[in-house]
């Protein structure tokens, strides 16, 4: 290497170290300071938060709302008729339907009863979830504009249905930071259906950091020995040798971070030291030997398995109590175009007891007042029937228009329901929730002005909600 490196540097190189360092100090008086202003996490919290972390159950294909949370037994009068013009008003339907000759109307043969003292009407799928009724806030008028998977699923996680921003535990960890050094501050956790149901693909991006650092980014558990890919060391390797490679090789990158200034570098020094300190507090935290007998009966016959909805749910109340920030744990198989009947009992089956244990254990232990519980998809159903319809069996196609999805713990309203679909549970008639106010209110109740938590990105500035999003005012305790 040259001893000035500035006479190795290229034209390109010399114009990246521009944009920071003393380059940045120049540009930015020549130009509009606030167009380099730091934006990062000071001052937050904005105020006093009533959650400290979040747990978000996210149920991916999109459940029924018609099915599970959305009672309308006047359907039962119109099976099998056409869905009226004037309900479906010209709205887009998905490919897989828009070539059907008819739109027959499918209610749920499923059984319907109200439960604790708010009265929530909750079908027969989820026994467990009726326990909890008088802890629920029920959302029954959520939206979005998307209306299929990948794009809805990113507008949920991310605020945008296009690729490429930072996702909500991301935004929260760059926000607030996180409780414990020696765990990530975003975990991400994935189970399949035990089941037929379709189990649509999930893309890294979810969980990932967009154009934040990505040290911002989930950090995905996966069942078995190695809870981590890649954390455990080697044959051979002692944890004596591997502290030794790991300064060794933060020397090398501390040296070109000192040369280009380039905060990826910095993030990678910061990875491996977290992974370093991972190796001792991951296999501890996965190892779920010790937990009583009680605790595995309580969250169901599936939880002794690792990788399934119930084993994680157990790993997320393990996570809460060691300060991890956001939990999220996905579940697939919830698109049911076609033998919805037969698939949705398995979903339920996968997630109805293990969903209300990890709220009813979270009580138990003092840790739902400041944990903030999300459970739901990132769209609807649809009221008529995808495919042939019987008596006995029926499918359901996308439905962006209104779906609904349940929240509880810190800050929440419990008790309540927001919102309320038509007759035919196709458009919304009362309180409409967009994914932007949902994610709002979320940032709320973690002490978050949802409109200060900004970050400047080639030129612009963005937010998790962009330039929307309204605090569900309905929703707060």
């Amino acid at each position: 290497m040259n001893p000035n490196p500035f006479l190795d540097m290229t034209r390109r190189q010399f114009l990246g170290r521009a944009g920071s360092g003393i380059g940045a100090a120049a540009l930015a008086s020549l130009l509009n300071p606030q167009l380099f202003a730091a934006q990062g996490s000071a001052g937050i919290p904005h105020f006093a938060p009533k959650a400290k972390r979040v747990i978000w159950l996210t149920q991916a294909g999109a459940p029924s709302q018609l099915d599970l949370f959305d009672y309308k037994p006047g359907l039962r009068e119109q099976y099998d008729k056409d869905l009226p013009d004037s309900v479906r008003n010209g709205q887009r339907v998905t490919g897989m339907t828009s070539g059907q000759a008819r739109f027959p109307i499918a209610p749920s043969i499923f059984t319907f009863k109200q439960y604790g003292q708010a009265g929530h009407w909750l079908s027969e799928l989820l026994p467990h979830t009726a326990r909890l009724a008088d802890d629920l806030c029920i959302i029954r008028s959520m939206n979005t504009e998307a209306i299929n998977h990948d794009p809805a699923m990113t507008m949920l996680q991310t605020g945008s249905q296009v690729a490429g921003r930072p996702s909500f535990g991301s935004w929260m960890s760059y926000g607030l930071g996180s409780d414990n050094a020696d765990l990530p501050a975003f975990v991400v956790m994935i189970s399949r259906p035990s089941g037929k149901g379709n189990a649509q693909p999930l893309h890294e991006r979810m969980w990932g950091s967009g154009f934040l650092s990505p040290r911002y980014q989930g950090v995905r558990f996966s069942p078995g020995k190695d809870p981590v890919l890649f954390l455990t060391n080697p044959p051979g390797i002692t944890n004596d040798r591997r502290r030794a490679m790991l300064d060794d090789v933060a020397g090398l990158n501390k040296i070109r971070l000192d040369f280009h200034q380039d905060p990826e570098i910095q993030a990678r020094i910061d990875q491996y030291e977290m992974a370093f300190r991972m190796q001792s507090s991951v296999p501890e935290l996965a190892d779920l030997t010790k937990e009583p007998a009680s605790v595995f009966d309580r969250y169901g016959p599936e939880s002794r398995k690792p990788g399934t909805y119930a084993a994680n749910c157990i790993l997320a109340r393990r996570l809460a109590e060691r300060g991890v920030r956001f939990i999220q744990l996905y579940h697939r198989g919830w698109d049911q175009h076609g033998d919805l009947p037969r698939d949705i009992r398995t979903q339920c089956y996968d997630t109805d007891q293990p969903s209300a244990a990890l709220v009813e254990e979270l009580k138990e232990r003092g840790l739902l007042e400041d944990t903030l519980v999300i459970w739901g998809g990132e769209f609807g159903r649809s009221v008529y029937s995808q495919g042939q319809l019987t008596a006995t069996n029926y499918g359901r196609d996308h439905h962006p228009r209104c779906f609904s999805l349940w929240l509880t713990g810190g800050g929440v309203k419990r008790g309540t329901v927001i919102g309320e679909t038509d007759d035919f549970s196709y458009n919304i008639i009362k309180d409409p929730v967009h994914i932007h106010d949902l994610n709002a209110t979320a940032l709320h109740l973690l002490g978050i002005d949802h409109t200060r938590l900004i970050v400047r990105n080639q030129g612009r500035d963005y937010r998790l909600t962009d330039v929307h999003g309204t605090v569900i005012q309905s929703a707060l305790a």
